[in-house]
């Protein structure tokens, strides 16, 4: 099915990725942005070999490589036990790997393409509901106006989305973020994501994520985990006390550190846990985190994305109508939403909850014993977003055969 007058909300990437690949199917697209001048918004990420598998296949991933850090490991101690002990090598196919990326480096990506292809992007308008108009639907918007019908209505605008009822939970950790230059020496793996916890209350983390634009070193995105109702205390409390706190924990960090002087170089995200039962209605459909969203703890939430909007071309592309193109893009997601909203809730109070208990049988039970097949392989395969065989059903299982790690910008 080619031809339908597409409207897309958000100009993350999700909406950016699904906008390109909606337009080469040969749909009409049009973009809504609420900012004046569209921009991401955050620190690092990590694209794991879900999403290198979609962005392959946008010609993009060669741009990502050079941009972003390879990671081939996740490490994370508490005090002075192994908790967190994950290699990419441990998976099935031996070349993969993740790759760290500041956000501005995937949103500069992406959104140059989209101005290549000359798609239309209305910024400045903020988005408050959609109403159907017959089969169609069209979009409201805060100034009172509203848009001109649609055959479909992609809803990429995250978690807190005006166009999906809501639903899910709040979760009780957030994170504050900055983005640093990255140390030259030996005191950090420049291909690994390293972590320190203190029970599971206290989480502070490093990933490399290359040379975001405008920058001139590399980076690393540094996070502290915080319940959101402290965040005002943190304030009050000023950042000496803060960064004692960190050094005591982690004393690699302090030239890092160091690089902080102002709290507002650093930025609080808030996490929910939230999943549509059904992510679709009369010519609207909700993708990425419109749809599930949850903690970051196993780094999928930019990959699932990918993966949507894939799934919604290909189910378009697939079917003869706008509503059995989108029932055939969720059902092509749907086990591997439901897989690791499930997995992500289990784990996130074992790294981030005022729990005494789960701490504890992660650092002495559950680290020990994750050194050893069969566990290496399936952390590995958790985190790099295989479990469920998300490729499979969207014909991007060779993809899989990725770049060799040499290739890939430190």
């Amino acid at each position: 099915m080619r031809g339908l007058n597409i409207a897309i909300a958000g100009c993350g990437p999700c909406g950016l990725a699904a906008a390109l690949l909606l337009h080469r199917a040969g749909h009409q697209v049009t973009l809504f942005e609420r900012f004046d001048t569209p921009r991401p918004i955050g620190s690092g990420l990590m694209i794991q070999p879900t999403g290198m598998a979609v962005l392959d296949q946008l010609g993009m991933l060669d741009d990502v490589l050079r941009r972003g850090s390879r990671i081939d490991r996740l490490f994370g101690k508490a005090e002075d036990r192994v908790v967190l002990d994950v290699h990419y090598a441990a998976l099935r196919h031996r070349a993969m790997f993740g790759i760290g990326i500041h956000r501005a480096s995937l949103f500069a990506i992406l959104h140059e393409a989209v101005q290549r292809a000359g798609i239309t992007v209305h910024t400045g308008r903020t988005l408050v509901d959609s109403e159907p108009v017959g089969a169609q639907r069209a979009l409201r918007f805060a100034d009172g106006e509203t848009s001109i019908p649609y055959d479909l209505v992609v809803d990429a605008l995250g978690t807190r989305t005006p166009l999906a009822p809501p639903t899910g939970r709040e979760l009780a950790y957030g994170a504050l973020w900055a983005s640093l230059d990255l140390p030259q020496d030996a005191r950090f793996d420049p291909h690994a994501l390293a972590q320190r916890y203190d029970r599971a209350s206290i989480m502070a983390g490093v990933l490399p994520i290359g040379t975001p634009p405008g920058a001139a070193t590399p980076k690393a995105a540094f996070f502290w985990s915080l319940r959101a109702d402290r965040l005002g205390d943190w304030h009050q409390a000023g950042l000496g006390p803060w960064k004692a706190r960190v050094t005591a924990l982690w004393p690699a960090c302090a030239p890092l550190l160091d690089q902080i002087d102002d709290p507002d170089q650093l930025t609080f995200a808030r996490y929910a846990h939230r999943t549509l039962r059904s992510p679709a209605e009369r010519a609207l459909v909700h993708i990425g985190d419109a749809w599930h969203s949850a903690s970051p703890q196993l780094g999928q939430g930019a990959n699932m994305a990918l993966l949507d909007a894939w799934a919604l071309a290909k189910g378009l592309a697939d079917a003869n109508g706008v509503d059995e193109g989108v029932r055939l893009g969720i059902k092509l997601r749907r086990r591997h939403v439901l897989t690791y909203q499930w997995l992500t809730a289990l784990f996130t109070p074992v790294y981030q909850s005022d729990s005494r208990l789960l701490p504890l049988i992660r650092d002495r039970f559950v680290g020990p014993l994750s050194k050893f097949w069969p566990a290496t392989s399936i952390q590995a395969a958790m985190v790099s977003g295989l479990v469920a065989d998300p490729l499979g059903p969207l014909g991007l299982e060779s993809a899989l055969h990725m770049p060799a790690p040499e290739s890939v910008a430190a």
